[in-house]
């Protein structure tokens, strides 16, 4: 399953600065004057949105997977 920035409407302002940043122009601006992600197979998720919203609205989420460590015990 593909996870994909989220970007939260009630907090965008339509500035249009992820759509400007984004590398790969997964996100386009949409008939409402809001941000959307367009082509979801193209999103790198490299953050670039989200580094540059001033308004905060869009996050990136991670998931963390410990893996275990080496058999012997050593590091």
């Amino acid at each position: 399953e593909q996870v994909l920035p989220t970007i939260d409407m009630s907090v965008c302002t339509g500035c249009g600065l992820c759509v400007d940043q984004c590398p790969t122009r997964a996100v386009e601006m949409g008939d409402g004057g809001r941000p959307l992600i367009v082509r979801p197979l193209d999103c790198a998720y490299c953050g670039l949105c989200e580094e540059m919203c001033p308004e905060g609205a869009i996050s990136l989420s991670y998931e963390f997977t410990w893996l275990p460590g080496p058999p012997d015990g050593s590091r």
